[in-house]
């Protein structure tokens, strides 16, 4: 064999060579990197491939100087006097391009000597700020942002989350928390429950008995004062976002009853109410809207809705109700708020759409791809019937640690996912119809979704690194599912677990295929049955199905794995597993052809009640189940019986699953891992 040796010339001539093209291809390459992550997206966005430092800011007018300041200066940069970049922000009387929500539409311009914000008001220069936050990334431990052009606005103007804290409690210094990390993504509602059956949560000095712990029914003693109610509201104000407080009437008042000795709807308990509204209104001074409920109750005083709609309507205040609720009609009411699949819009009365957006009964993956691709309320943007969508967390069931809470009911994936779909608009149809499903692999629906995932990741890692956020990437995560019922046929839990391996199959004469699906969850029937399309489109009961994939791990390794067959929704009283099983279905999980078993259950009671607070039957609240990968391909299956729909120990059955890897400690997925049915390594561009 021929060898040559290295010549020191030609060696110093192909090292000149590459210095050269380095020299010439880095900045191009710096110029051409992929852009910031934003979430929402904006609407429109023209990026002009350079990038300006913003170490050193020059502010030249007061518009917002504290919100700019805490950007500039959390992103490692200083305001200063004088500077080659200037950030100007001008008030103009509207953004053309903005078909609707003008107050909150805005223009951002960053060019090398300029950052340029042009709004209607302060919502949209809020907005412009909160996008420029995102645009602002460290590299080499200095703050730069790319030049660009973003002209903005919110296809809906409502974009918020409700908690239920008549039933539960969250502090102060939790609800803030969550004001200001969600208003980073513009999301601008909160929906504050206040009042429950179980407990009058609002501080009144009127009747000091509805805050007394004799009187509240869970969690004595916990309630929010005057002052805290006060407080939370000029925060909300300092964060853009509208505060609706909910004292609901005349149902779900039990409280009120035990402590005042009258039904609300009785003439002596009106009289008591109304100065119970005096209280909250002037509690809420600069709250523009009162929500009064009035959904599931019997109305016994037909004169009692129009009577306290006109009082709330003569303090000066707007007047927000649940639908289905009070029957009104138009120019009656000032906004309803849709709950359950039966709402529907009062003609000539905006509404809120909370219709499907009960996040107590999600899942934590399968119904953020629903979430994601529906559109609201069965329109792409805002009109004069539909004005923004508000999701609620309904904790019926006692929920321990204000943690968990956020944890099990998948707080922050649903409210971001939410932040984006409300703010972007569209979607190609409601949740009844477009199902939870993920779109084909390769697909125009299943790239955008890949793409919010990732902003989705990223923000996770970034500005909302360490807070109770139960999400990793599932949409490279395949199986295949078998068909169990075809013709009439059945795959029983007697058929043997290792034919499911194969895609096509014949068992007692019957043929059975496998679908291929994406998602860390699937359901096979949706919680709430025909209402929502799952991957059946006619499950029936007393099936078994079967799950399978392959897993090529690049070496050997301990990991977590996050596995579940029912979620256990946060406002019902179920049953925990019995011991040494993983639900009353008989599910099962093999790895490697290992059971996986289940963990030792925290809650073993065998009496239905709300007040035994969920323990660790949600995989999100407990310690990831260590599993050795080996390098290579690893075989995972599952079994999955559904039985009836309806049982003694589970009143809502969810025939589905959550499986998926992830880091030892439950933080992050596990890189490297490929999710392939058939061992197929997707070939990389």
């Amino acid at each position: 064999m021929k060898t040559t040796q290295n010549n020191p010339s030609t060696s110093k001539r192909i090292t000149a060579v590459i210095l050269l093209l380095l020299f010439h291809i880095t900045p191009l390459l710096l110029a051409q990197q992929a852009p910031p992550a934003l979430l929402p997206l904006p609407q429109q966005v023209e990026w002009h491939n350079k990038q300006t430092a913003v170490m050193r800011v020059a502010v030249e007018n007061d518009a917002h100087r504290p919100l700019i300041k805490e950007i500039i200066e959390g992103k490692g940069g200083i305001i200063t006097e004088k500077s080659a970049i200037q950030l100007n922000i001008t008030r103009v009387e509207n953004i053309p391009e903005a078909p609707v929500n003008q107050e909150e539409a805005y223009r951002l311009t960053i060019s090398k000597k300029e950052i340029y914000i042009e709004a209607t008001n302060d919502k949209g220069e809020f907005n412009a700020l909160q996008t420029l936050r995102q645009l602002i990334t460290i590299k080499n431990g200095k703050p730069f942002a790319p030049c660009c052009k973003i002209v903005d606005w919110p296809a809906f103007g409502i974009r918020g989350f409700m908690h239920d804290v008549g039933r539960g409690y969250i502090s102060i210094e939790e609800l803030k928390r969550e004001i200001a990390n969600l208003s980073k993504f513009k999301i601008n509602v909160f929906h504050w429950h206040l009042t429950e059956d179980l407990a009058w949560r609002l501080e009144s000095k009127l009747f000091p008995m509805l805050n007394d712990s004799s009187n509240m029914m869970r969690l004595p003693g916990k309630f929010y004062t005057i002052t805290e109610a006060k407080e939370l509201e000029a925060f909300c104000q300092q964060h853009q976002m509208l505060l609706i407080p909910e004292i609901d009437m005349p149902g779900h008042s039990a409280a009120f009853t035990r402590a005042l000795r009258h039904d609300m709807q009785s003439a002596e308990g009106m009289k008591l109410l109304k100065l119970l509204i005096d209280e909250v209104c002037e509690t809420f001074s600069n709250s523009p809207y009162l929500h009064i409920g009035t959904d599931e109750v019997h109305f016994t005083n037909p004169a009692f809705v129009p009577e306290m709609v006109s009082y709330i309507r003569a303090k000066g205040k707007k007047v927000i109700s649940w639908n289905p609720g009070w029957d009104y009609k138009r120019g009656e009411i000032d906004m309803t708020q849709m709950w359950s699949s039966r709402g529907r819009p009062t003609p000539g009365v905006p509404a809120i759409d909370s219709r499907l957006h009960y996040i107590n009964h999600y899942d934590a993956f399968a119904d953020i791809v629903g979430l994601f691709n529906s559109n609201i309320a069965g329109v792409k943007r805002q009109d004069e019937q539909h004005a923004g969508a508000i999701i609620a967390l309904w904790n019926d069931r006692h929920v321990e640690k204000e943690s968990e809470i956020l944890l099990q009911n998948g707080f922050y994936p649903a409210i971001l996912t939410l932040a984006e779909r409300t703010w972007r608009g569209g979607g190609d149809a409601y949740l009844d119809q477009r199902g939870t499903m993920l779109d084909p692999e390769g697909s125009e629906g299943f790239n955008q979704f890949v793409d919010f995932e990732n902003r989705m990741l990223h923000f996770k890692s970034s500005e909302l690194i360490g807070l109770p956020f139960a999400y990793v990437r599932q949409s490279n995560v395949r199986w295949r599912i078998t068909d169990p019922f075809p013709n009439g046929g059945d795959l029983t839990s007697s058929f043997p677990p290792e034919k499911a391996l194969q895609e096509n199959y014949t068992h007692k004469g019957k043929t059975y295929q496998t679908s291929l699906v994406n998602g860390a969850g699937i359901y096979l029937r949706h919680v709430w049955g025909k209402t929502v399309p799952a991957f059946y489109d006619n499950p029936q009961p007393n099936h078994t199905a079967y799950a399978f994939t392959h897993v090529y791990s690049p070496k050997d390794q301990t990991v977590g794995l996050w596995v579940s067959f029912q979620n256990y929704s946060r406002s019902e009283k179920d049953l925990p597993p019995q011991q040494g099983k993983w639900d009353y279905k008989e599910s099962q999980i093999w790895i490697n052809n290992e059971a996986v078993m289940p963990p030792v259950w925290t809650n073993t009671h065998q009496t239905k009640t709300n007040e035994i607070a969920l323990g660790n039957e949600n995989f999100e609240v407990r310690e990831p189940l260590p599993i050795q990968l080996k390098k290579g391909w690893n075989k995972v299956l599952l079994k999955l019986p559904v039985g009836e729909f309806t049982t003694h120990e589970v009143r809502l059955v969810k025939w589905m699953f959550t499986a998926v890897f992830v880091t030892p400690d439950g933080l992050c997925g596990v890189n490297n891992l490929v999710y392939s049915p058939d061992k197929t390594i997707p070939q990389t561009k």
